[in-house]
């Protein structure tokens, strides 16, 4: 996270009297030195894109907000899947929800968040 730094007095009788305030946070200052600032990783929404947006709803969460740890946040699919660092793979079962009803089977050949209107009902036969 970045931050911005100004000197009050510039007069060479004036000295450490700098002020270093954090660009995400202006209530967190330091005098005389770098301010310590965090960085929340998830708000730049890494574990969307816009390919996923419509069908692949994650939630992310930064353990560490320092400026140092990078890399470390985690994206959680609705159904548990999670990955550290980027995009979880969730796969959606559309056959979860008994979209058939009663009498049918339902079947979904592919359960990634890409393929999605794919699954098949049929009979059952008795």
């Amino acid at each position: 996270a970045g931050q911005t730094c100004e000197d009050p007095n510039k007069s060479y009788t004036s000295q450490h009297d700098f002020r270093c305030t954090c660009d995400n946070d202006t209530s967190i200052v330091q005098v005389d030195g770098p301010a310590t600032c965090f960085k929340d990783e998830c708000l730049s929404l890494p574990c969307e894109s816009t390919a996923m947006l419509a069908a692949n709803q994650q939630v992310c969460h930064d353990p560490v907000q320092s400026k140092n740890s990078l890399n470390d946040f985690i994206c959680t699919c609705s159904n548990g899947v999670s990955a550290t660092g980027g995009p979880a793979t969730c796969e959606i079962d559309e056959c979860a929800s008994d979209p058939c009803g009663a009498g049918q089977t339902c079947e979904d050949p592919d359960t990634s968040y890409t393929s999605q209107h794919d699954f098949l009902c049929t009979c059952d036969i008795d």
